[in-house]
C-alpha cells in the first residue's frame, strides 16, 4: 500500500498531536508485537491506523483505541464510543476481546489486535504509529525524587541559548521554545507522549527535555521512547503507596539506566550525593562494565564523593543567589551562578550543566543560561513590598521539605513559619514525617489542607499533626491547625515580623485544590499576595480608626 501522509481531520481538545501522520497498516502492528488480528465486520485486512489513544472521548478517525484492563473497569467497555468516533483498530487483551462481543454494535467494522499483555506493547505500538519521533530528536529524560523540574528548566534554558528548538514536558507545563502549550498532562500515557513528540518534531523541535516519573517507567508510559540522555538526581521517600518499598521505587527509576531495559538511555548523568545515586552508577555500568558503558556514564557531585563534575563550596548573596566553582572532566573550572537558594540547587544546576554539555551545548553558554533561569513554584518569592520574605515552594515530600526549611533558616535573621499539609489518596506514611519536620524546623508550623482529593481533610491533618506533636516541646516551634488553606496563609502573613520568613509548601505552581474529588481554583502565589495586601491595608487603616473620637 502506498505510504502517503494523511491529514488529521480535527484537533483533539486535550491531546496534542501532529497535523499529519503516515498511515500504518494493522498488519505491521501485528507483526511487530505478535498480537493476533481479529476482523470485526466488513473491515479490510489492510486497514490503516493514523493515531492512538487510551481515552474513548479523545478518539479521532483512523485511531487505534487501546482498551486496557483497569483497577475498576476494563477499557473495552468504551469501545463502542471509540468505534463510533472513527477508530479503525482496537488493542486489547483476551478479556477485552470477550467484552467487545458484548458492547460493539452489530454493524461495527474494526480490526482488533489481541495481546496477552497489551500495556507491555502499547509504547512500541504508539511509537510505530507516529513514526518513532524520539529517534529523530535529542530526548533527555530526568528522573529522581526531587529536583527534576528545576534541572529540566535549566537544561531547557541552556539548549535554547545554544540555538536549539526545544520542547519541555514536565510537572509544571508542556512548552515549545519557552511557550506553554494547552495541556494539563504531567506524565503522559504512551500514546499521548508519542503524539506529543511527533507534534514537537513537526514544529521543528530538535531537543526535548522530559521529567520522567517512576510511574511513567513502571507503567510503560515511556516505552518506545529513545532517550539520548538519562539523568538521575536523588531518591527519598515518596510514592510508596504505589511502589510499596524504596527498593521497588529505585528499581522503577533504574529502568532509565539499566543496560538491558528497553528504556535505557544511550548516555547517563547521575548525581552521586546520596547512596541511591551511587547504586544507580552500578546499575548504569552493568555487569560487564565495558569501555563503552563507562564512556557513556557521567557522574556529578556536590559533596565529598569524587565525580567527573565536582561542585565546590558555595557562597550566598543577600538575595539568595548562589555561586560555586564547578570542575568539569579534564579539570576545566566554571563559575556557576544559581539564582535559587539551597545547596540542593547547586546540585540541580551542576546536573543541568553536565547534561547540557553532554547534549553538545558549550559549557560557557550553559553556565550563562543557568544563571538566568526561573522556575515557577520553586522557592518563588511573593513580594508586595513587605519587610519579610514569603516564598512558595512545591516541597511535598519529607526530604524536600527538610531541605527547604534548612535553606531558609540559614538565610533568615528572624523567625521561620511553615504552612504545610499532605495530599490525599497518596503515600500516607510520609504525613507524620511532614508534620515532624515542620515542627522541628520552624518557629511556627501551621498544618493545613493540601489536596485532600477524596479523603476527609480533617483525617489527613490529624496524621500530619500527630507527627508535629511528637516532637519534644523543647525542640518544637508553635504548632497550629487551620484547615482552610487561604486562612492558614493569611495567619502566617499576620504573624510575620520584619526579618522573618514564611514558607508556603506543598503546592508550588499548582492552580487548583482538589477537595472531595472536585478541583477548585487555588493558587498559593495569588492567595499569598492577597494576604499580604490585606495585611498592608489593615496596617494603614488601624491608625485612622484609632484617631476617631
Amino acid at each position: 500500500m502506498a505510504s502517503t501522509r494523511r491529514k488529521r481531520s480535527k484537533v483533539a481538545a486535550v491531546m496534542l498531536r501532529p497535523t499529519s501522520v503516515t498511515p500504518t497498516p494493522v498488519s505491521v502492528l501485528s507483526a511487530s508485537t505478535g498480537a493476533r488480528v481479529d476482523l470485526v465486520g466488513s473491515v479490510a485486512t489492510d486497514v490503516e491506523v493514523t493515531g492512538a489513544t487510551l481515552r474513548g472521548q479523545d478518539v479521532m478517525p483512523g485511531d487505534l483505541f487501546a482498551a486496557l484492563p483497569g483497577d475498576r473497569t476494563h477499557g473495552a467497555q468504551y469501545a463502542d464510543q471509540a468505534v463510533a468516533a472513527g477508530a479503525t483498530a482496537i488493542l486489547t487483551d483476551p478479556a477485552g476481546r470477550a467484552e467487545l462481543s458484548r458492547v460493539l454494535p452489530p454493524d461495527a467494522a474494526v480490526a482488533v489486535l489481541v495481546h496477552p499483555k497489551p500495556r507491555d506493547v502499547l509504547g512500541q505500538v504508539s511509537a510505530r504509529i507516529y513514526g518513532h519521533p524520539s529517534r529523530r530528536m535529542k530526548l533527555i529524560g530526568i528522573t529522581g525524587t526531587s529536583g527534576k523540574t528545576t534541572t529540566a528548566y535549566m537544561v531547557e534554558a541552556a539548549l535554547l541559548a545554544a540555538g536549539h528548538s526545544v520542547g519541555l514536558i514536565g510537572t509544571v507545563q508542556t512548552r515549545i521554545d519557552g511557550v506553554a502549550q494547552p495541556s494539563t498532562l504531567t506524565t503522559p500515557e504512551a500514546p499521548t507522549l508519542q503524539a506529543l513528540l511527533a507534534m514537537m518534531l513537526e514544529k521543528g523541535v530538535d531537543a526535548v527535555v522530559m521529567e520522567v516519573s517512576s510511574h511513567a517507567l513502571a507503567l510503560g508510559r515511556v516505552d518506545g521512547a529513545h532517550f539520548a540522555i538519562g539523568a538521575f538526581t536523588n531518591l527519598s521517600q515518596d510514592h510508596l503507596d504505589f511502589h510499596r518499598t524504596m527498593r521497588a521505587y529505585f528499581e522503577a527509576k533504574a529502568q532509565l539506566f539499566a543496560p538491558a531495559a528497553s528504556t535505557s538511555a544511550v548516555r547517563s548523568v547521575i548525581c552521586v550525593d546520596d547512596d541511591w545515586g551511587r547504586r544507580m552508577v552500578e546499575v548504569a555500568r552493568g555487569d560487564r562494565r565495558s569501555a563503552d558503558r563507562q564512556a557513556a556514564l557521567v557522574t556529578v557531585s556536590t559533596g565529598a564523593v569524587p565525580a567527573q563534575w565536582q561542585a565546590g563550596p558555595s557562597t550566598v548573596d543577600a538575595d539568595g543567589v548562589q555561586h560555586a566553582e564547578v570542575t568539569a572532566p579534564g579539570g576545566t573550572q566554571h563559575e556557576l551562578t544559581v539564582p535559587l537558594p539551597g545547596r540542593y540547587n547547586i546540585a540541580n544546576a551542576s546536573m543541568a550543566l553536565a547534561i547540557a554539555v553532554g547534549a553538545g551545548v558549550p559549557a560557557g553558554v550553559a553556565v550563562e543560561a543557568i544563571a538566568g533561569t526561573s522556575v515557577p513554584g520553586r522557592l518563588e518569592r511573593i513580594d508586595r513590598g513587605q519587610d519579610f520574605l514569603v516564598v512558595v515552594d512545591y516541597a511535598h515530600k519529607p526530604a524536600a521539605l527538610d531541605a527547604v526549611i534548612a535553606t531558609l533558616r540559614a538565610q533568615t535573621r528572624g523567625r521561620v513559619a511553615v504552612v504545610v499539609g499532605a495530599g490525599g489518596d497518596r503515600d500516607t506514611g510520609k504525613r507524620p514525617m511532614m508534620g515532624e519536620i515542620a515542627a522541628r524546623g520552624a518557629d511556627l508550623a501551621i498544618i493545613t489542607d493540601d489536596n485532600p482529593r477524596t479523603e476527609e481533610p480533617a483525617a489527613i491533618r490529624s496524621e500530619v499533626l500527630a507527627g508535629a506533636r511528637s516532637v519534644d516541646p523543647s525542640e518544637s516551634g508553635e504548632v497550629r491547625e487551620i484547615g482552610d488553606r487561604a486562612e492558614a496563609i493569611a495567619a502566617a502573613a499576620r504573624w510575620a515580623q520584619p526579618g522573618d520568613t514564611v514558607l508556603i509548601a506543598g503546592k508550588g505552581h499548582e492552580t487548583g485544590q482538589e477537595i472531595h474529588g472536585v478541583k477548585h481554583p487555588f493558587d498559593d502565589r495569588e492567595v499569598a499576595a492577597h494576604a499580604l495586601d490585606a495585611r498592608a491595608l489593615e496596617a494603614t487603616t488601624k491608625p485612622l480608626e484609632q484617631d476617631r473620637p
